[in-house]
């Protein structure tokens, strides 16, 4: 009785990591009810996101507010009351005509009142705040602004007497606009929202949407071809120079120079990320290395990066320069102040900002954008990619707040150089943000990140804590179908020391919209990176620290904008730590291996059955195909490739009718032992203590062991292969050159059909014709000698 169960729950927990269809009522459509007026009117924007309706209230400023009896002057703020919502405008002392120019929206859904109250109110520094005048608005008579409408015109208004009832008015009036919109409103983004209410202060900031854009970056290739006049501390002595290059953070050296002269030569290329706009410096130290714990500092330069030149492409000649070379801390004269001595040392240097590379922050398995630095040199989109974030469900706790669960969600979406991040929504386990963004697309072959975050920041703690993961998504651009609109629940799935874990869904709904096919087919017959990256390539150890630099970069850019984008927020989707060691991802990619040789090995074991009449009605027809291809080799290829043809329609039925998501059985997920786990969030280099470590090494030793003993079979076979022509074993390879004499004479005289009929049959022949022992060719093969008799 306990196997159905445990059966039905591992299909439960199964089910539950997988993607779902959902059926959102998508697109604007204004209807009638209460206060909104107007037939159904269906518009095209927002159109992937359900519509949902706000009340906006603008205040612009004030005239002719009275002075306080007490203080004689006037420090006005407005507070706008819908119901239990009240929003507050920033005060300003001493301003009898202020100016806010200030958003309230209030979500239409959670309106109880009938009536809205702005009260002008005088903040006092001492005591309750005074009121000054207030006006009131009925909702039925507010009026609905449609977009694509010019937004409405504020109005001025007499205030009213706020202790009163019967609207005597008095001095002052204030400029309001009071307009029922949706998320489609312009003022939508840098509105006060009543969803976020309970936030005050600065992390009313950080709950607002937002659209960054990554900061342009460079790569900063620096030739250090030579030095001229390096004179050492020590007289008599000649230096070992090599030269030290710093970009901000990124510090890189030469070799040291290995020719004993004062004019070393290097020709070295170092390489930086830098970003637009330059606001560091290229500082060049000539350094003597005296010993292992000493160089002495020779000369410096510093360069500012606005003075290079920038190439576009491989075959322009940026043409080199000498600088001469500064030494600090040495007197010019006696009596005089210490100042800089400039002395005939110099340098000579190429530098140019290379403009024809993909400068990566990324990595190139989902890479989202492959344009060259250069604008100059970018193709015309052949795509838009529209991507309406609907919500989020079944969200976990994240924090605890008044002694209780709860989780502040916002969403950021990532695509090329447009990163979005829609606003925040406070203590709800089911948001919806409605929020809908457009990308152009340059390469269909890219991939789009999608990560929800908890905002740990609206309490204004500054960088005391950190935001919350709670799961990504990633939506490759060439799976989907264009014009279609994919409406699914992806599931938001996090790798934790204690194991695998759900964090909820997020809806999202996704079109790719193509604008040119012939563009977009032609782009499958490109290079998925500019042509730079192959003209020119760097290696893999450059390519890795560039990308880092290059993120660190775009981490600090965004994280000085306002609402920060905080760094742990950019490295989580821009996958900073996927380089790391981790056992489960290489379980994972080894099983990644193994089912893409499932296929051969299935085709060879198909081979087995037939060569061992299995079935003798396929053997047969394998027999008769034989003849056909052996008697007509001219229909060999158009066979195999009108094969292939027939298996793509075949497969054409089962294709995949939505987008990949995050797989926890693909990624060995599931079946990770807690010490795996352990291991892979351990921190670089390791916090652990010394006996886990010892324990840790020695099971990577074992791994890599039976890694060192696959990749030695391997070598092996190749120099048995090697050594039938060596005349390493004399006997062996004299048996194989007479064979190599006798086949050639046989194949010359013997026609091609012949042969390959007979060989044929041969291997299909009937198992009572078989032996069970190795056949002679693998015999004679596994006697050849390698090199492994050499290896100690």
């Amino acid at each position: 009785m306990s196997h159905p169960i445990i059966h039905h729950n591992h299909e439960h927990h199964h089910e539950d990591f997988q993607l779902k269809d959902t059926h959102p009522l998508l697109g604007e459509r204004w209807p009638a009810m209460g206060g909104v007026r107007g037939n159904d009117k269906l518009t095209s924007t927002y159109d992937l996101v359900e519509q949902m309706y706000y009340l906006y209230v603008r205040v612009v400023k004030a005239k002719d507010l009275p002075p306080n009896p007490l203080t004689g002057s006037c420090d006005p703020y407005v507070q706008v009351k819908l119901g239990n919502y009240k929003g507050t405008t920033r005060h300003l002392e001493k301003r009898p005509n202020p100016e806010w120019n200030q958003v309230f929206a209030f979500s239409k859904d959670r309106v109880q009142s009938s009536t809205l109250e702005v009260y002008v109110k005088d903040k006092e520094m001492v005591g309750r705040d005074d009121y000054m005048g207030k006006v009131v608005f009925d909702l039925n008579e507010v009026p609905t602004r449609v977009p694509p409408d010019s937004p409405l015109a504020p109005q001025w208004y007499r205030l009213e007497d706020p202790r009163r009832a019967d609207g005597v008015k008095v001095r002052g009036e204030i400029m309001v606009a009071v307009w029922i919109g949706t998320q489609a409103d312009e003022a939508f983004p840098d509105a006060w929202h009543s969803d976020a209410a309970s936030v005050h202060g600065e992390g009313v900031a950080s709950a607002r949407s937002k659209v960054y854009v990554s900061p342009k970056l460079w790569y900063l290739r620096v030739n250090v071809i030579e030095a001229q006049d390096v004179q050492p501390a020590t007289r008599g002595r000649t230096p070992e120079v090599f030269v030290k290059a710093q970009v901000g953070n990124q510090v890189l050296k030469t070799r040291t120079s290995v020719s004993a002269t004062l004019n070393p030569k290097w020709n070295e290329d170092l390489l930086f990320v830098v970003a637009e706009p330059f606001e560091e410096q290229l500082v060049l130290h000539v350094e003597d290395h005296v010993s292992a714990r000493k160089d002495d500092l020779l000369g410096r330069v510093t360069l500012p990066l606005t003075m290079f030149e920038k190439r576009l492409d491989h075959r322009p000649f940026v043409h080199s320069r000498w600088f001469d070379l500064e030494k600090f801390g040495i007197p010019a004269l006696e009596g005089e102040t210490r100042r800089e001595l400039r002395f005939a040392s110099r340098i000579h240097l190429r530098v140019c900002l290379e403009g024809a590379y993909h400068v990566m922050d990324e990595s190139t398995m989902y890479i989202s954008d492959t344009r060259p630095t250069a604008r100059q040199l970018w193709r015309p989109p052949v795509g838009v990619l529209e991507v309406g974030i609907l919500g989020a469900k079944q969200l976990l706790p994240m924090k605890n707040r008044d002694g209780r669960g709860t989780t502040d969600a916002y969403c950021v979406a990532k695509y090329g150089q447009k990163w979005v991040r829609t606003r925040t929504l406070v203590g709800t386990f089911s948001p919806s943000w409605n929020e809908q963004y457009t990308w152009e697309v340059y390469d269909p072959s890219t991939v789009i990140t999608i990560g929800v975050f908890d905002n740990c920041h609206l309490d204004g703690n500054g960088n005391s804590t950190r935001d919350s993961r709670i799961g990504k998504v990633r939506i490759r651009l060439s799976t989907l179908e264009t014009d279609r609109v994919y409406t699914h629940s992806y599931p938001l799935i996090v790798l934790t020391p204690s194991g695998v874990k759900k964090m909820g869904e997020v809806q999202l709904a996704v079109r790719f919209t193509c604008l040119s096919v012939a563009s977009m087919l032609h782009l499958y017959s490109q290079p998925l990176l500019p042509k730079m990256h192959y003209l020119h390539p760097f290696t893999v150890s450059q390519l890795d620290s560039l990308r880092y630099q290059a993120m660190s970069i775009v981490a600090a850019r965004l994280g000085r904008t306002e609402p920060a984008l905080r760094k742990e927020v950019v490295e989580y989707m821009l996958d900073v730590e996927s380089h790391l060691w981790s056992m489960r991802r290489s379980k994972a990619n080894f099983f990644r291996v193994m089912s893409l040789l499932s296929g051969l090995v299935g085709i060879f074991s198909w081979l087995g059955e037939v060569c061992k009449w299995k079935n003798p009605a396929t053997t047969v027809l394998v027999h008769i195909l034989l003849l056909i291809l052996v008697w007509y080799p001219e229909l060999i290829l158009p066979t195999v490739f009108l094969y292939m043809f027939f298996i793509g329609l075949w497969n054409f039925r089962s294709r995949p009718r939505h987008p990949p998501h995050m797989d926890t059985k693909l990624s060995w997920a599931e079946a990770a032992s807690p010490d795996e786990l352990d291991e892979e969030f351990d921190t670089f280099p390791t916090s652990k203590q010394q006996d886990l470590v010892y324990m840790r090494y020695d099971r990577l030793r074992s791994v890599a062991g039976r890694i060192q003993t696959v990749v030695g079979d391997m070598a092996t076979q190749g120099e048995r292969l090697g050594s039938l022509l060596s005349w390493r074993d004399p006997r062996a390879t004299c048996l194989f050159v007479v064979f190599c004499l006798l086949a050639a004479v046989a194949l010359y005289v013997t026609p091609f059909r012949v042969v390959a009929l007979v060989t044929g049959l041969y291997l299909l022949r009937h198992p009572r014709f078989r032996s069970k022992l190795p056949p002679l060719p693998v015999n004679f093969f596994r006697r050849l000698p390698s090199k492994i008799d050499s290896m100690l």
